[in-house]
């Protein structure tokens, strides 16, 4: 008998991956009574309104205007009237020759910030990012294949907006919860505009899954024989039990001998590991069958502890024990660029590579002592290889990315007393009323906000700075990635970095500092040539984060732009004066340039890649150069 989709997400997403055919009744939906073939009740999201979603696209069109301007896929110009030009009014000629006009303020690095109310086409208000994707295919030459899936993936950003709206809380609530929960309010990549597509869920699997709903879960964990699995950990996590042992309660453990045990398994020839259940019903039946049929891979329960999806989708905090460990997982759907699988040759490494950058933090005073900064290490990995796709380096990287499980170091028990950690994507988080969340919490330090935004430099750079300038490693701090500490006053006073394996790069130039570097770490982290190694600065902070960052203190903190950029050149000219013996790295590594190449996210799915399968991960575009505000002014003073 056929199961209906709500029967189907139930089974799925409340219970463990089982071998009989039991199924779950979702919480929140009601048993039906009568006959078990009846269809279930179509579900629809009680937020899906007009209001709530006209305020949506309004934003979303602004944003989507602004960011394909930055990056030049449209080219608005300046609107002129019979009096001559129009300040800061811009006009756009769409495919059928009729302008879009709106209503810009340009910013650093060459951005264009839209005022979301004042796009109009034809005199009339104009609020829809879909139907200019329709008007205006051939102005931004993307092919059939491609629009069509640009307008399912617009579309699903667009139902994650309008639940995050309908259930928004303001720029005070939001200040007094933790780091976990303020992770669900967040809405996705500044940047790019297809940011929570995630292609692969039906709706009722976002509703369940994503960060915004909210929902914690008891994730099922499977055993996987060591003919298929690998494990690794850093020294303090050397061999499984010890990860095990902080991870799973006996009993937990005992139960899943047991579960083994009954089926005839020896339990030391096997690893344990959390699983998706989204992931277990799409991906691995189908494509394990043959192992699961054989044995090598046995659904287990669950170990009882409730975690929560953080903005990343397939990372879990546990909010059971806080103490234990973060877990990354496989989740197979395309969500901001790429599909979140876990490669293989990553997870394997990623305990490694936090090994050797937790031994550089540890051998610097100036990390250890004075920065205080928190490395949230990679420290074990479990990595399942499949029998043909993993030989398979042609096919689509989705296909070897399809199981594994990372963990990382837990956040609250690296905090001291009175310490609350936020990410640093939430600064730029502005609720339904326009009151923005940094706006509260310099209201709440009780500090001039000048004052403040010193104090976030100076909590963000100097180790940054620090990993570039002296050991030629840079992190991509971007908003997810990077967690600002704070204070019990909710002023800024260090770092937290977390995702090593992902977004750690190293010079390609050679520096005496690597070279007590393994050389498992070594075959594994990315290399870029000094000129291209800074980008991931500017890229992920500077581009990522500050160039929104800024307009929101210069509109509610009285702060102006110009102040705001010469506050981050002075930290950074603040650290090199601490620090005269790196000179000739100052200048190898030159982040005062007075232009930067400009890497676009955007471009990639409308031009690069696209929808279509590829055999490695696709990378941002390079397209021109922009002005770099950090640069000195012409007549070399600091600007401040």
């Amino acid at each position: 008998m056929p199961t209906s989709p709500t029967t189907r997400a139930s089974a799925t997403t409340n219970s463990p991956p089982t071998t009989n055919n039991a199924t779950t009744t979702r919480p929140d939906t009601p048993d039906t009574p009568g006959d078990p073939t009846a269809p279930a009740p179509l579900f629809t999201p009680p937020e899906l309104t007009p209001q709530l979603w006209t305020g949506a696209a309004t934003r979303l069109l602004a944003k989507l205007l602004g960011e394909f301007a930055y990056e030049e896929i449209i080219e608005p110009v300046a609107r002129t009237t019979g009096r001559g030009e129009a300040p800061g009014r811009y006009t756009l000629a769409l495919d059928d020759g009729a302008p879009l006009t709106f209503a810009a303020r340009r910013g650093a690095y060459g951005s264009w910030h839209v005022d979301p109310h004042s796009v109009e086409r034809a005199g009339q208000p104009f609020r829809d990012p879909l139907r200019f994707l329709v008007l205006a295919r051939r102005l931004l030459a993307i092919d059939g294949a491609t629009l069509g899936h640009l307008v399912h993936e617009l579309n699903a950003t667009l139902v994650a907006d309008v639940r995050i709206d309908g259930t928004a809380l303001t720029s005070a609530q939001l200040a007094d919860l933790d780091y976990a929960d303020l992770e669900g309010h967040q809405t996705g990549h500044p940047w790019l505009i297809l940011n929570k597509g995630r292609i692969g869920f039906s709706a009722t699997d976002a509703t369940r899954w994503a960060p915004e709903s909210r929902t914690p879960s008891r994730l099922p964990w499977i055993a996987v024989s060591t003919s298929l699995a690998a494990y690794r950990g850093v020294p303090s996590l050397a061999s499984p039990g010890r990860l095990y042992g902080c991870e799973l309660d006996p009993a937990t453990r005992d139960g899943f001998a047991s579960a083994l045990r009954s089926r005839g398994l020896d339990p030391d020839a096997y690893l344990y590991l959390p699983v998706h259940p989204w992931q277990w019903d799409e991906v691995l039946l189908p494509l394990y069958a043959a192992e699961i049929a054989g044995g090598a891979i046995v659904p287990l329960p669950t170990d009882g502890d409730a975690r929560l999806p953080q903005q990343s989708i397939r990372t879990f905090l546990n909010t059971t024990r806080p103490d234990r460990h973060t877990v990354k997982l496989s989740l197979s759907i395309l969500n901001t660029l790429v599909w979140r699988g876990l490669p293989t040759e990553r997870t394997l490494a990623a305990p490694a590579v936090t090994a050797w950058m937790r031994g550089l933090y540890e051998s610097d005073p100036f990390l250890r002592d004075e920065c205080g900064v928190i490395l949230l290490g990679e420290v074990a990995s479990v990595t399942v290889t499949h029998p043909l796709y993993d030989h398979l380096p042609e096919v689509p990287y989705q296909y070897r990315e399809l199981l594994g499980a990372i963990w990382r170091e837990p956040l609250p028990a690296r905090l001291a007393p009175g310490e609350r950690a936020r990410t640093l994507a939430s600064l730029l988080h502005t609720d339904q009323q326009g009151r923005a969340f940094t706006a509260e919490l310099v209201e709440r330090s009780g500090l001039p906000a000048e004052v403040w935004l010193r104090r976030l430099f100076a909590a963000l750079l100097p180790p940054l700075l620090r990993f570039l300038y002296r050991y030629g490693t840079v992190f991509s701090p971007h908003g997810e990635n990077a967690v600002v500490v704070f204070d019990e006053n909710d002023v800024p006073v260090r770092l937290a970095i977390k995702d090593f394996v992902d977004d750690v790069n190293i010079s390609a130039q050679p520096l005496p500092e690597h070279q007590a570097m393994p050389q498992e770490v070594r075959d594994i982290l990315l290399t870029e040539e000094p000129a291209f190694l800074i980008q991931l600065i500017h890229s992920g902070l500077f581009v990522g984060v500050f160039r929104f960052l800024a307009p929101l203190c210069q509109e509610q903190l009285d702060v102006p732009e110009r102040t705001f950029w010469s506050l981050v050149r002075a930290e950074i000219q603040r650290h090199q004066a601490r620090f005269p013996e790196l000179q000739d790295r100052f200048e190898t590594f030159d982040l005062l340039t007075p232009r930067i190449a400009r890497l676009c996210l955007n471009r990639n799915r409308l031009h690069l890649d696209g929808y279509r399968d590829r055999a490695d991960r696709p990378h941002a575009a390079v397209h021109g150069t922009v002005p770099n505000p950090l640069a000195l002014p012409a007549d070399g003073t600091s600007g401040t």
